[in-house]
């Protein structure tokens, strides 16, 4: 379980984040989700002990981030954004010596690691040099040594960054095992990681949270109107026209290219309100063919551009942060 309560931390004058409060509770895995300098990496660090807070509270599994710092680094599982690997070493050297640090005993060291590498999919390159890897095992290989000692929390931050397609589904895939057994905290300014891994959601604007809930209900709850699309075989003008005159149709976008004759269009119409039933009449009366008519839910992308937008483009990163506080 993870608590946050006002959390607020200060780099000179700036605040990088803002009576930050959220709960991550047990067997949870919770999107923490914010632009680029929205203040994710900030509270990562608080939490994994890695900088100190300048005022509130954060517990993990009931300890206090300030006063009990070693006993949580013993108990979380971090995934930096930059994976902290030495890539002259071989895979299960790297591991051991992680291992070692990490205080598990010479005894079940080689069982341990042969655990963690086993659940990632590692099995096969452990005795390959780390910088002969591709990108995709390496990430692996850093997920690995989070979860070396089976740490009950584990705090991912940007876990696919710069994987492509097929790596990223893969470590989706990992990180969703994880829950079985474990608390994730899952950083990430990619939307589809969040919809399609994450129970919860926690969003994160420009030091202070914005929102949290679950992917539907934030979805449900920021829905200002309703929509629908249609696909048709007809004249657009006319059916633009003749749809916009509808009762309680607020917009016609026919931005989206057409071709081989068909119009695509989403419609815009007031809160709670179903035109597709009219929509499919005018269709019938006019003669045109009628392709696809279905709604449109809201999704989380409509929540989180509605909540950050305006946001400066180069916010500055907590690595930013860090170095000019070292530098003052």
């Amino acid at each position: 379980m993870i608590e946050v309560e006002r959390l607020t931390k200060y780099y000179g004058r700036f605040a990088a984040i803002k009576d930050v409060s959220f709960r991550v509770e047990s067997g949870e895995i919770v999107g923490f989700l914010g632009v680029n300098g929205a203040g994710k990496t900030t509270t990562i660090r608080i939490l994994t002990c890695f900088t100190p807070a300048s005022a509130g509270k954060a517990r993990v599994l009931g300890l206090d981030a300030a006063s009990d710092s070693l006993e949580i680094r013993k108990k979380v599982g971090y995934l930096p954004e930059t994976v902290p690997l030495y890539p002259w070493m071989r895979v299960q050297g790297y591991l051991n010596f992680v291992a070692k640090a990490k205080g598990i005993p010479s005894s079940g060291r080689s069982s341990e690691i042969e655990r963690a590498t086993g659940a990632v999919g590692l099995d096969r390159v452990t005795g390959k040099v780390i910088k002969t890897l591709s990108k995709g095992f390496r990430q692996r290989v850093g997920l690995a040594q989070a979860i070396l000692g089976d740490p009950p929390v584990l705090i991912l931050d940007e876990p696919t960054i710069g994987l492509d397609p097929r790596q990223i589904r893969e470590i989706r895939h990992l990180i969703r095992g994880f829950a079985q057994d474990h608390t994730v905290m899952l950083s990430t300014h990619i939307l589809p990681e969040v919809s399609q891994v994450c129970d919860r959601v926690i969003i994160i604007n420009e030091g202070s949270v914005v929102a949290q809930g679950t992917p539907t209900n934030l979805a449900n709850s920021f829905r200002k109107t309703s929509r629908c699309r249609v696909v048709l075989k007809g004249p657009e003008s006319e059916a633009v026209n003749l749809l916009s005159g509808m009762d309680h149709v607020l917009s016609v976008d026919s931005s989206e290219a057409s071709g081989d004759g068909e119009v695509k269009l989403t419609i815009e119409t007031s809160p709670d309100t179903d035109v597709r039933a009219n929509v499919g009449r005018l269709a019938y009366e006019k003669g045109w063919d009628l392709l696809e008519l279905r709604g449109l839910d809201a999704t989380l992308e409509d929540v989180f551009i509605s909540l950050v937008t305006g946001e400066a483009e180069e916010a500055p990163t907590a690595e930013d942060l860090e170095e000019t506080e070292v530098q003052s």
